[in-house]
């Protein structure tokens, strides 16, 4: 099968006159001249977009419904917005649903359903005085169990949110010798604690700004650090309602090139008709383009990848290029994956999308291929 969009953009620069050959879900070829049909596109091919932070979508949370079949209604539901990797994650729970959520995870890797990468457990080794809407009835310390579940071999990439208050750093690198991405997040720490962390391994701060303690004159605390420090990654909701524009720009201005990725902690109702639900304990509604417990908390949030990628360009004013990188190439890096996703390149898998461009400047997606099968 040969694609040939009008244009062509591979994650590092675009092209006019590319066709891409798929053979059996990986690009074998990308060329300039072909002699057989070909599919044409009337619009700007991409890589296709990576979330590490998806709680839900299609109508389904991964927290309620613990299945394969939700799993199945996310890919479709967050490919309608250009997803085509993403990391299930799983809100603090009891141990019985970690290994539930475990079991699905493994379940999804085994059988090579497209899109699922791995599996993001957000919790339960929280801060309670930055929980958000977690539940503080399972807020805890890490123990053993959890670690024999976080350093499974079969769940694909494993990422976990967790707070200094509830792990010691050789926790961390335990974790961390396991191939476990540990982000830190929910939390109320010192600027000290958190830079033992990432000293200890952690690599990645969960929806920077939100649910963190924050930066000061004389105060780092979690977010200076998680400013500060070059190595690691921040993910970042772009919905205009976690994270002022001009806060954003700060972040975008201060994070080296690549280290400052699009999330959507989306949950059920994207790709859905849903206007509410219940969430332990919270009814939580769709007022407008967010989602807001009764409490008046955000509560996840209602965005989709390509709604990310235009707010980048708006709010930090990005080039199309870098808020795509920012969708997929560089959240392929933190995982560790950057050579068979988050790119269009020879080897790798066939996860693109088409975009066309409205008269205001916006993208939208047209369609979306996740191992070189059409999925919207």
């Amino acid at each position: 099968m040969i694609f040939k969009p009008t244009q062509l953009f591979d994650g590092v620069q675009f092209h006019d006159d590319k066709a891409i050959r798929v053979v059996n879900g990986k690009v074998a070829e990308i060329v300039t001249y072909y002699h057989e049909p070909c599919i044409e596109l009337d619009g700007v091919m991409v890589p296709g977009f990576i979330d590490t932070q998806v709680n839900g979508g299609g109508g389904a949370l991964f927290n309620h419904e613990t299945t394969l079949e939700t799993l199945q209604k996310m890919v479709k539901a967050h490919a309608m917005f250009g997803t085509t990797s993403l990391l299930p994650t799983l809100i603090t729970s009891d141990i019985a649903k970690l290994q539930e959520a475990a079991e699905i995870v493994s379940k999804a890797i085994k059988q090579e359903i497209p899109g699922i990468a791995g599996v993001h457990f957000e919790g339960p080794h929280l801060s309670i005085v930055k929980k958000g809407i977690h539940n503080s009835q399972h807020i805890r310390k890490i123990t053993e169990d959890e670690l024999k579940i976080y350093c499974r071999n079969d769940l694909g990439k494993v990422m976990v949110t967790v707070a200094p208050e509830s792990i010691s750093p050789a926790q961390i690198s335990y974790l961390v010798e396991h191939e476990v991405i540990v982000c830190l997040g929910h939390s109320n720490a010192e600027y000290e604690d958190v830079v033992k962390c990432i000293e200890a391994g952690a690599i990645g701060f969960t929806h920077l700004f939100n649910a963190m303690s924050q930066l000061t004159s004389r105060d780092p605390n979690m977010v200076g650090a998680a400013l500060s420090d070059d190595r690691c990654w921040t993910g970042i909701i772009l919905d205009g309602h976690h994270v002022h524009p001009a806060v954003a720009k700060v972040a975008y201005r201060a994070k080296p090139k690549g280290k400052l990725i699009l999330v959507t902690d989306a949950m059920s109702t994207i790709g859905s008709q849903q206007q509410a639900f219940h969430f332990d304990g919270h009814q939580i509604s769709l007022a407008q383009d967010k989602l807001v417990s009764h409490t008046g908390q955000l509560a996840g949030s209602a965005l989709d990848m390509i709604s990310a990628v235009n707010n980048s360009r708006k709010m930090l004013n990005t080039s199309f290029a870098e808020s795509i990188n920012m969708a997929s190439r560089y959240p392929a890096q933190l995982l560790g994956l950057a050579t068979s996703i988050g790119q269009i390149a020879v080897g790798a898998d066939a996860n693109f999308v088409l975009l066309g461009q409205e008269s205001n400047g916006e993208y939208h997606v047209k369609n979306t291929w996740i191992q070189g099968e059409q999925f919207y």
